[in-house]
This record gives C-alpha cells, structure tokens and sequence, in this order.
C-alpha cells in the first residue's frame, strides 16, 4: 500500500543517528535499527525484538517499511525455483534460484519490466514500469539468500543480475545494491561472485570503470555484425558495436578483469560460420571468456533453437582461436525462469511465465 511516508531503508545509517538524536533517544538504537534492516532483513518494524515498542511506534510513525511478498511460486524439475515478488505499488517482479551440485545462483531483477524491447525477450515483450529501489534489489538477494541456506545450509554462492531489466539503465540503485551485497552491513559477499549483466550501454560500461564497482561484468552480445545485432535488438541503433567495443576495452584496461560475452544462438541468423568469424574478429581487442547460449522459447515464430551440430560447430571455431568457450544449458526452462523467458505473470499478454 502507497503511503507518504519514505522506505526506512532509503537513509543512510548517519541520517538514522540524526534521526534518534533528534528525538531524544540513544543513538546507538539507530545501529540496532539499522542491523535489522540489512543483515536481519526484516519486513516489518515488529520484528526489531530487540527495540522497546516506544521505539518501534516511533519508527512507524515516520518511515515505511514496504515488504517483498511472495505471491508466486514455481519449481522445475531440475531443482531451479522462480518467485514472484509483489511491491508495495503492487508491481510484481520475478526472482530465479538456481542450484546446482556445489552451488546456489540467484537470477535478480532491477527492473520492473523492461524498455528495450528485444525481439527474443519475454521480459522486453511485458514492457517497462519503474527502477526497482536498491533495497528492492538488494531484498531479493537477502530472499534468495535465505532461500539457499535451506537448500544448502551455506547460502548464495553467486549473483547475477539478469533477471528482469536492464541494470545499467539503473545505474545507482543497481552499483548501491552491489555496495550492500558484498558490504559487511550486508550479505559479505565477495564481488567476484556477483555479475551485472548489460546489453552493451557502452557509457556506462566505462561509468562502472571509473567509478571501481568490483562486480564482474557480462554483456549480452548474441551478434557481432551490426545490421542483425541491431535487428535483434534496438539498443545496437543507439550504441554500435564499435561503441560498444571501445566502452569494452576501456573497461578492461582500466580494471583488469576479463569479460563474459553471451551470446544466444538462433537458428539460421546467427549461428553460421560466418557469425563465428565475426565473434572472433570482435573479442581481439579484449580477453573475453565467451557462454553460449541455447535460445529458450518465447512465443516468438522469428526465433527458433540452433541445431546441437551448429551449436558444436560454432564452439569449436572460437576454440581454434583460443578462445575460451562454455556451453550454458539453460536451467528451469519448464516453468519458463530460463534465460529470456522472465516475465510477470500479471503482466504478460502472451501467458508467458517468467
């Protein structure tokens, strides 16, 4: 429910010791308060046991604090779970985990929706509705977190922000989100194991150089020729592959970290010899480690799944150039939480799951 009232979680810990302050109350209160809220990740001011309820009301009085409510929940018979997560404007965004032999991976959103539109998304097919808040991203990683300690008593090993949006068209709440994941008033976790994925907004791909954001970096490439990138995908008019080239390489010389290209195969426009050839041309400027992708349906009748030949083949190609090169069998695919396939179900005009 939409109130007046702010997200207690919008204020930095220094403005809650003003705020105890200037109420007249112990200041370290506001440390207690502030526990709750990131490594507690609570959903109500009742569940802070530890505060007196003067204290609580007091809270109440001034702030919200609007919960992430599970609505929906799907498992696949791989293990791989996707949540439906209701806001408190009553947007709903989608969560993936997906857990393997030594392993537990949390898909997050940013976005509620998506704006880019491209062709072989499920997610760009709902449309775009807001930017999630950091502590909306971060409170699916504290979930998913939570979630994994029951799977396998340790929590997430990684993070990828892949699920619904596009992160870099939320810069700050996306980078603060990280901040609070790995921060030690957080998750801990180590940014090496959380990934921001883009589709190439080559500004700020050089942005999150400048800026020292510690996360791994993958881009959605699934073509290095422009004209059939561009007709994937909208953004490519905007951003060129050789924007998105120089944004690359400035990005790596500045951090020293090695890039994950994605790349779906589709059939027969995008997995020929050629396309390999041109994949290969595209990351010598770069150290890249490239997944390959097989296309997930989305109802759409222009895209259809590589053959597995095709998919060998092209592997093989960039191989002989050195390349290194994975294979990403796509998880959860029968309950529509594989890649491509995010998309809400009370959004969604083409009954396609997330």
């Amino acid at each position: 429910m939409l109130s007046g009232l702010s997200d207690i979680r919008t204020f930095p810990l220094e403005e809650l010791l003003a705020f105890f302050k200037q109420h007249g109350q112990d200041t370290y209160r506001a440390k207690q308060v502030y526990e709750w809220l990131w490594k507690k990740g609570v959903q109500s001011f009742d569940e802070m046991s530890s505060l007196p309820k003067t204290i609580r009301l007091l809270l109440q009085e001034h702030f919200t604090l609007n919960p992430l409510i599970v609505s929906d929940v799907r498992e696949s018979h791989d293990g791989t779970k996707k949540f439906a997560l209701s806001l408190h404007d009553e947007r709903v965004i989608e969560t993936v985990l997906i857990p393997s032999e030594n392993r537990v991976t949390a898909c997050i959103s940013t976005q509620a929706g998506c704006a880019l539109r491209c062709g072989f998304c499920a997610t760009g097919m709902m449309g775009y509705s807001r930017n999630l808040e950091s502590w909306e991203i971060y409170g699916q990683a504290f979930f998913a977190h939570k979630e994994a300690m029951r799977i396998n008593g340790n929590g997430l090993s990684n993070i990828v922000y892949m699920g619904m949006g596009e992160p870099l068209l939320n810069y700050e709440n996306t980078v603060k989100s990280v901040e609070m994941i790995s921060g030690n008033d957080g998750l801990s976790m180590s940014p090496q194991r959380i990934t921001i994925s883009t589709v190439g907004i080559a500004p700020a791909i050089m942005r999150l150089a400048d800026d020292g954001v510690k996360a791994q970096l993958a881009v959605s490439l699934h073509s290095a020729v422009q004209g059939k990138r561009a007709s994937m995908m909208p953004v490519a008019k905007t951003y060129s592959l050789d924007e998105l080239s120089k944004a690359i390489s400035y990005y790596h010389k500045k951090t020293g970290n090695r890039i994950t290209i994605e790349y779906i195969l589709f059939r027969d426009l995008n997995d020929g010899p050629g396309d390999a050839e041109e994949l290969a041309i595209f990351c010598r400027s770069f150290p890249v480690k490239v997944n390959l992708i097989e296309y997930n349906n989305t109802g759409s009748e222009k895209y259809k799944k590589t053959e597995t030949k095709k998919l060998s083949t092209f592997k093989h190609f960039l191989e002989s150039k050195n390349m290194i090169v994975n294979i990403r069998n796509s998880r959860g695919g029968d309950i529509n939480a594989a890649c491509g396939q995010l998309a809400s179900l009370n959004n969604n005009q083409n009954n396609t799951q997330k």
